[in-house]
């Protein structure tokens, strides 16, 4: 079997549209994407172990300090990044520009457009346990049709969860 050129039907950049002008993001080279990839799987990791109160780093509003968070948009951007200092955007923009290309590169094209598209908010899921019994336990808005939902029907007398109470005699 012979297969075609990767780049016959592969387009490996990032268009990020800012100002009336598009920056061209290219691949990271090898090196660069594997580190990306590490920090990526660090900050997942380090955030499903907060999120499971396993031990834990302590979360914080940042998982990662400024020098790194300035080299992790510097490493996703590549030289589009130096074309956005140069252009003197502001750094929520940077920061937004930065953080998509590294989703982009590191986790799917979906999750960085839909990360772009929400302005970097993207809705965020209840932070912990507690945070998310409360959010069940929030009674919910009664159906748009007005009809009341269902209620379950109690078990009948000598049964015990809908099984006889003569099992396993």
């Amino acid at each position: 079997m012979a297969l075609r050129d990767l780049d016959e039907f592969l387009d490996p950049t990032l268009s990020l549209p800012i100002r009336g002008k598009v920056y061209t993001v290219d691949p990271p080279d090898a090196a660069t994407g594997l580190r990306l990839q590490r920090l990526s799987d660090w900050m997942i990791g380090t955030a499903a172990a907060v999120e499971t109160e396993v031990d834990a780093p302590a979360p914080t509003a940042e998982l990662v300090d400024d020098a790194a968070e300035l080299d992790m948009y510097r490493a996703a951007l590549g030289g589009a990044y130096d074309d956005m200092v140069a252009d003197g955007l502001p750094w929520p923009t940077l920061k937004v520009a930065g953080m998509t290309a590294f989703l982009h590169w590191t986790v799917d094209p979906e999750t960085a457009e839909a990360y772009w598209s929400a302005g970097g908010r993207p809705e965020r899921p209840a932070g912990n346990r507690a945070q998310r019994r409360t959010a069940r336990s929030t009674p919910q808005p009664a159906s748009p049709s007005g009809t009341p939902p269902a209620r379950k029907t109690p078990a009948k007398a000598g049964t015990r969860g809908g099984k006889s109470s003569r099992a396993g005699r």
